[in-house]
């Protein structure tokens, strides 16, 4: 399985899988991030930190280590 880390700028893809435990894996989902939810890669920064994406209609900001949790196809 490829990660959210993996996806390139532009390209839109599906949550199948949220690794990780606890508070952790609790506020990556309460952000809007649920297994079968749309995500849009908006921006990557230079060093890939943050990633800019599109979920549910509003953008976010997220960290490399959040996003090498999200599993995507």
């Amino acid at each position: 399985m490829r990660t959210l880390k993996e996806v390139k700028c532009g390209e839109t893809v599906k949550v199948t899988k949220i690794n990780g435990e606890g508070a952790l894996k609790r506020r990556i989902m309460d952000m809007g991030i649920t297994r079968g939810t749309d995500v849009f890669v908006r921006k990557v920064a230079p060093l890939g930190d943050p990633m800019e994406v599109t979920v549910r209609g509003y953008e976010l900001s997220l960290r490399r280590q959040d996003v090498e949790l999200i599993e995507v196809q």
